[in-house]
């Protein structure tokens, strides 16, 4: 069955970076454009980033833009979002998700990211 593994994430201070990976299995990954959310606790789950399935054009939520980037690597089935310069505000769980057009095809379970001095 079709499956989105998380990892990467963990505790960072205000300023440093992280790397968060997603591993696809059980479909086909080329075919899916592949995004990530984030939900901090109390909050609604929301959009942080995407990228087509052939990695051509991505897509930002205003508050990461110009310090997250999402890639990903059709060989390895893997998305990745680099995160730099993080904020306390971007402490939250970080899922990522395959879909095509309007169907979803799987979430990840999620990584937790705490920016916290």
């Amino acid at each position: 069955q079709a499956q989105l593994v998380e990892s990467g994430g963990g505790l960072v201070q205000p300023g440093g970076s992280l790397r968060l990976s997603c591993a696809a299995s059980g479909f086909i990954f080329s075919s899916y454009v592949m995004s990530w959310y984030r939900q901090a606790p109390g909050k609604e789950r929301e959009f942080v980033a995407s990228v087509t399935s052939t990695g051509g054009i991505t897509n930002y939520a205003d508050p990461v833009k110009g310090r997250f980037t999402i890639s990903r690597d059709n060989a390895e089935n893997t998305v990745y979002l680099q995160m730099n310069s993080l904020k306390p505000e971007d402490t939250a769980v970080y899922y990522c998700k395959a879909a095509y057009r309007d169907y979803v095809r799987a979430w990840g379970q999620g990584t937790q990211v705490t920016v916290s001095s």
